[in-house]
């Protein structure tokens, strides 16, 4: 591989500044995307431009990107069915007469409520972070709107829940890439050790808390407490000049049945049958590598091990597509409409997460480039070789967090920083569970803070939030966690 230096810093960085500041997030990725391929042409335009148009159109050579891309587009299908069968409005009904009216004079406790939820439907949607946050904003977001809490804040604890629940309870895909990491370093028992290293992964604890913290003691700061006193004094749940993720018209879909025929079950039975399918797909596409590796029969470490071989691609697009099959059978059966009435709205749905499914293409595409380029191992080899053993899993951390925020992926940073974090922790005889930890909390908090980021991006569409919004009111949050964490590694380390 070609080494670029510098240079291979500069495009996802300038991407990065030049969504935050002008908020045209489209532009910025592919202005990142068409600067990363001319500087792979040494300079030549013609040939970066030829190979930036080449590059986007290889990101379906990847079968996980196409799948990832076809989930997120089918979801607003599944949304814009879920609006039309009255489960939406059934849904906010059946949460208003539990709580007494959400319009009650205990207002301020019915939020608090309504937030714990989201954040506790975050947590228990521990198997995958898109279907956590896809749950999270696409059931909370009319409860938010009708209590007057800000999408932004709705995005934050969509995105705070996904993630760093995903990485602390890794019965999942992320448990078994980080396994299969660790295995290529030489630990045959990989979970025994993710499991120590645990111990140590301060990040997504502190992120986890910190939701709780804003939700019950109101800790609004920076720009989420503008977003909230917006939301609630001035009634505008978005910013005059916001573009959500989601169009108003897959938002303000009006159902097909009254008011009063309107059930909660028509939106909660297709959600829980696309977030059970998740895991019962993953155990079916690895079942047939678990039989080869631990024989046939029935057990919970063969499950397990099925579920680390399923693709997580896979499985959240066949989730999906069970929860549309679901649902037409639903509302055929209760006479809401026809199937070829409901296909037409699913097409409607589809339509309008296009612009989801180009932000995707182009995440995607510039995460590729930035491997192309090396990014994440100049930005790991800068400070390797001049290390004391004291300061190693700070500057892990450190470091883990910067490539996951300029490449916008927790997974390539794994893949890049855990070799590195291993020999380093070996070679200057530095703890190798606080080493391993550092590199997951790191990942996690780049990735979370990262505009380009498929989770941040994800949260901000279920959300119907103006993405860089979204960013910019978790970023405070996210920088404070960080921090903590920092603090902490550095303590962990000196005690060790």
């Amino acid at each position: 591989m070609h080494d670029y230096g510098f240079w291979s810093v500069i495009p996802p960085l300038l991407a990065i500044f030049f969504a935050i500041r002008t908020k045209q997030v489209y532009i910025s990725l592919l202005l990142g995307i068409w600067l990363s391929w001319v500087i792979i042409a040494h300079g030549n335009i013609f040939t970066g431009t030829y190979d930036t148009v080449i590059a986007l159109v290889d990101v379906f050579k990847e079968p996980g990107n196409t799948k990832t891309i076809m989930f997120s587009a089918l979801v607003g299908g599944l949304i814009i069915l879920i609006q039309k069968s009255g489960g939406v409005s059934g849904f906010v009904a059946w949460i208003d007469h539990k709580l007494g009216g959400l319009q009650a004079a205990d207002l301020e406790t019915n939020r608090k409520k309504i937030q714990f939820f989201a954040w506790l439907t975050g947590v228990i949607i521990f198997v995958e972070t898109s279907i956590s946050s896809l749950t999270v904003g696409t059931v909370f977001r009319p409860l938010f709107d009708k209590l007057k809490i800000s999408r932004e804040k709705l995005a934050y604890i969509a995105d705070s829940s996904s993630a760093p629940t995903s990485i602390l309870i890794p019965f999942n895909a992320w448990g078994a890439f980080i396994i299969g990491l660790l295995f290529t370093q030489g630990y045959e028992h990989g979970f025994g050790v993710l499991f120590h290293a645990m111990m140590y992964n301060f990040y997504p604890v502190l992120a986890l808390l910190l939701v709780l913290i804003v939700i019950f003691f109101n800790f609004n700061i920076g720009p989420m407490k503008q977003a909230e006193y917006r939301t609630q004094v001035e009634g505008k749940l978005l910013n005059d000049n916001a573009k959500p993720m989601i169009s108003d018209e897959l938002t303000g879909v009006k159902p097909v049945v009254s008011i009063q025929k309107s059930k909660a079950y028509n939106m909660i039975l297709p959600l829980a049958v696309m977030v059970l399918m998740m895991p019962v797909i993953l155990i079916m596409d690895g079942w047939q590598s678990a039989t080869k590796s631990l024989g046939k029969g029935f057990s919970f470490e063969k499950i397990f091990y099925a579920i680390s071989q399923g693709s997580g691609s896979t499985a959240v697009l066949m989730a999906v597509l069970t929860a549309l099959l679901f649902a037409l059978i639903l509302y055929r059966v209760q006479g809401i409409a026809k199937i070829t009435g409901m296909f037409d709205w699913i097409l409607k749905g589809i339509s309008e997460m296009m612009p989801l499914a180009l932000l995707m293409l182009l995440a995607f595409a510039i995460s590729h480039v930035t491997k192309e380029l090396g990014t994440g191992q100049y930005v790991a080899q800068l400070t390797k070789d001049f290390l004391s053993p004291g300061l190693v899993p700070l500057i892990i951390f450190l470091i883990a967090a910067f490539v996951a925020f300029a490449t916008g992926t927790s997974w390539g940073t794994f893949a890049i920083m855990i070799p590195i974090a291993v020999q380093m922790a070996q070679t200057l005889d530095v703890n190798p569970y606080i080493s391993i930890a550092a590199v997951l909390s790191g990942g996690i908090f780049g990735d979370h803070s990262s505009p380009i980021s498929d989770t941040t991006i994800i949260s901000s569409m279920a959300s119907a939030s103006d993405h860089i919004d979204h960013v910019k009111t978790q970023l405070p949050y996210a920088l404070l966690a960080g921090g903590m964490a920092a603090v902490l590694f550095l303590i962990a380390s000196l005690l060790q």
